[in-house]
């Protein structure tokens, strides 16, 4: 069989999409943790009094390889077998092997949305080193995405490296040339800078946070500005239609805050892909 071939590296890469999948889930659960007791400590540091750690605040023990995982209920270490993405869950039917208690279907869903998504960009670029970048943009999108629905953060620990590495990347034309990449990160984080200005100008609220505009100036970086347009065209529509679906399903009130990074994140991702296409086929219709 031809190593080359896309089908080939689509599967190579989508079960290594499981595993990764799997450190995935670590990041997520871990990184706002450690991020929150940064805070903590900087606040400790610059207030230098009266701010107190509680017993279960303080993460400054954790990172994302140490402790081994444990179980957040009876803190029952998770042995190998029982960290087998998928296959796992479904063998321990969705419970703690310890204390019974029931674990979040996120985890299998992370590792399952890693697999297909990798093996998408897998059959997309084939075997190339387009297909190498792509995937680290990818898994460093799903974290995002999943991060940010739950904390309402961007974490800048996993923006600013995949900024720069889009840049790096595009240096030898990977995606874009170099000029436009480097306009695609500055137009991407003052497109919305200035929006959130205006917004806050007119109204006296915040409409969205600073790693929104990060994370388009990511987009912009790896795609170059062209692909801006699409990207906040689509992560609109998208926030808009599921936004009110959510809002209506909970029942909660128009003012609440709802994370727009997932929709940036999705709608990069598919301006990145196939964005040209896209624009070809809409011409070609309109």
């Amino acid at each position: 069989m031809d190593i080359s071939s896309p089908g080939l590296t689509a599967l190579i890469v989508a079960v290594f999409g499981l595993t990764v999948g799997s450190f995935l889930n670590v990041v997520i659960h871990r990184l706002p943790r450690m991020i929150r007791s940064e805070w903590l400590q900087q606040c400790k540091t610059f207030l230098w009094q009266g701010v107190r750690f509680d017993e279960d605040e303080s993460y400054d023990h954790i990172n994302l390889v140490y402790p081994d995982s444990r179980c957040p209920y009876c803190h029952h270490e998770i042995r190998f077998y029982e960290n087998i993405p998928v296959i796992s869950y479904l063998f321990l039917r969705g419970r703690c092997t310890s204390c019974k208690t029931p674990i979040s279907i996120q985890y299998p869903l992370v590792e399952l949305s890693t697999a297909l998504l990798s093996a998408i960009v897998g059959w997309h670029y084939g075997f190339s080193w387009q297909t190498l970048a792509a995937l680290i943009l990818t898994w460093g999108l799903v974290a995002h995405t999943v991060i940010d629905i739950h904390h309402q953060i961007l974490p800048d620990n996993i923006t600013y490296p995949l900024l720069w590495l889009g840049l790096l990347c595009n240096t030898s034309g990977l995606f874009t040339d170099p000029v436009s990449a480097i306009f695609g990160a500055a137009a991407g984080y003052l497109i919305l800078w200035t929006v959130f200005q205006i917004f806050r100008l007119a109204t006296g609220k915040e409409g969205m946070g600073y790693g929104d505009f990060k994370l388009l100036a990511l987009i912009g970086a790896w795609g170059g500005w062209q692909i801006l347009p699409m990207t906040i065209l689509l992560s609109s529509i998208m926030g808009a239609v599921i936004g009110a679906l959510i809002l209506l399903w909970q029942k909660r009130g128009s003012q609440t805050p709802l994370p727009f990074g997932p929709y940036l994140a999705i709608a990069g991702w598919i301006a990145l892909l196939w964005g040209h296409d896209i624009t070809q086929t809409y011409l070609a219709l309109f």
